[in-house]
């Protein structure tokens, strides 16, 4: 009988692995992080070698945390940072280049153009996506161009194409030796180069970006057996699950009905709602995209609301203003001034993502007086937070027609107790948060398990899920209102 299921959980800044229990409990984690490359401005990379070396690092040492063997673990499933563009030679496993990441924003004129030509919503209908840096289809075209020889390799079949969690499968399976080149559709959906509606590659989003389709993995579900892990600790072991990490987050909040919604607070804060077995377009700057696929069971979609910068806000404090030593300290620093100070931060660092989808904005601070300080900006830098993720929550009730009675919010920052107040404020309504905050990696690692049968159906996964903290609005409506007015001021700011 095995007692564990697991996780390998990469993400934008670090890569992490969880051993969990039936119950979904943490019994053992280890995480490193990894280095950020920005050789230019606007662009930003990572590198593929130092990625997968990572992986093998923390699941030695998660096994290691928790005292587990590998033969104790049913099953093992992936999640990662979405819309990263990485090429790889298939006969070395070497990658031709740094990965470029989701937040990279080189290929701007190209998309702009673009767009001129032929719409900025041409793909929309079918992909569910807005052109936009943000996805892998114009990234990977961006290297098949600029990197010397890659498009010829490519018609050769020399290299291949994929996300992180593709790069890791194919090595984790065995690499040149027999790796298996697969993703899963919530992958797949990120990367706008997939119809929605056959859940394939579509023949002529490729045709007209000139992308050849035989350097794409084969597309799979997001909860079956991928094959067995052949390298590193975990070696035997089913890989058994594959989900973008907003996806998975949406999984482990056990989010299964229509309507249900959770708000990820990371290096940006990324907001699904689950709407059922049919595609729903958005008409107010959402993403349209898949939760996830069981099997063979019908795929479920979501609207998504991505919000580029959000704890990337209080990095920027941290490492480029010097302001705070650690993160962590933004909640004190914020909460030495009673408010804001009519101060608002506008951390459009990339543009801004949903509902706006505005590449030209640009980082404002505005409301500056003499009598701001540097709790103002804390709290500023909080507040925009969740002053982003109302925009995004508006735009998704009117595309669904129905109001959100609850977030369910999960990730590194849903520890600010400050910013959680604050955002049950602003919206209106309660904020909760799971007893365990690892949503991301437990959906991954739930996926795996239901693959394996080592759970029978979903609400086992429901039963597990127990609200540890919640946060009641107390705000006065009128001053939400004036805040939020503020808001909307700075965003205009930030668009001229």
């Amino acid at each position: 009988m095995f007692e564990y299921i697991a996780a390998l959980d990469q993400g934008t800044t670090s890569t992490r692995f969880l051993i969990f229990d039936r119950t979904g409990r943490v019994c053992g984690s280890a995480q490193r992080e990894h280095q950020q490359h920005c050789p230019r401005p606007g662009w930003v990379e990572h590198d593929p070698n130092e990625i997968w070396t990572r992986s093998i690092e923390v699941m030695a040492q998660g096994l290691q945390a928790a005292r587990v063997r590998a033969r104790d673990i049913a099953a093992i499933g992936i999640t990662n940072q979405r819309e990263t563009t990485l090429v790889w030679e298939r006969r070395s496993g070497q990658p031709v280049s740094n990965a470029i990441v989701w937040q990279d924003m080189r290929v701007s004129a190209e998309v702009e153009l673009f767009a001129a030509q032929h719409g900025p919503d041409v793909f929309r209908e079918r992909t569910g996506l807005p052109l936009s840096t943000y996805f892998s289809s114009f990234k990977l075209r961006w290297m098949l161009e600029n990197i010397p020889g890659l498009r010829q390799r490519a018609l050769a079949g020399e290299v291949l194409f994929g996300t992180v969690d593709t790069f890791l499968i194919w090595h984790l399976t065995g690499g040149p030796k027999g790796g298996r080149h697969l993703t899963d559709v919530t992958n797949a959906s990120r990367t706008q180069l997939m119809n929605l509606h056959t859940l394939d590659w579509d023949d002529e989003i490729l045709g007209t970006l000139d992308i050849p389709r035989a350097i794409l993995p084969e597309i799979r579900s997001s909860s079956e057996v991928f094959g067995r892990v052949q390298v590193g600790p975990l070696q035997g072991v089913p890989l058994a699950a594959d989900l973008g990490d907003q996806h998975a987050a949406l999984f482990g909040q056990t989010c299964f009905a229509r309507g249900e919604a959770k708000n990820t607070y990371g290096t940006g804060c990324f907001l699904l709602m689950n709407s059922g077995e049919t595609p729903l377009p958005s008409s107010h700057g959402l993403l349209t995209t898949v939760a996830y696929r069981l099997g063979n069971a019908p795929a479920r979609y979501a609207l998504e609301g991505s919000i580029a910068v959000t704890g990337a806000a209080v990095q920027w404090l941290r490492d480029r203003m010097n302001m705070i030593r650690s993160s962590a300290e933004i909640e004190s620093l914020a909460r030495s001034v009673p408010d804001n100070g009519g101060v608002y931060f506008v951390p459009a660092f990339a543009g801004l993502f949903a509902p706006y989808w505005d590449r030209g904005a640009r980082g404002t601070i505005s409301g500056l007086t003499g009598f701001a300080e540097r709790g103002h900006l804390a709290r500023a830098t909080l507040e925009a937070a969740a002053f982003q993720t109302r925009d995004v929550l508006e735009a998704m009730e009117k595309d669904c027609g129905q109001r959100l009675q609850v977030l369910g919010v999960d990730g590194g920052m849903v520890e600010n107790e400050l910013l959680m107040q604050f955002q049950a404020d602003i919206l209106g309504r309660p904020v909760q948060r799971p007893l365990v905050n690892e949503t991301t990696s437990l959906g991954a690692a739930y996926a795996a398990g239901l693959a394996v049968g080592y759970y029978y159906e979903v609400e086992e996964l429901r039963r597990n899920h127990v609200i540890a903290r919640q946060w009641r609005p107390s705000l006065p409506e009128a001053d939400k209102e004036r805040l939020y007015a503020g808001w909307q001021r700075a965003v205009r700011a930030a668009r001229t």
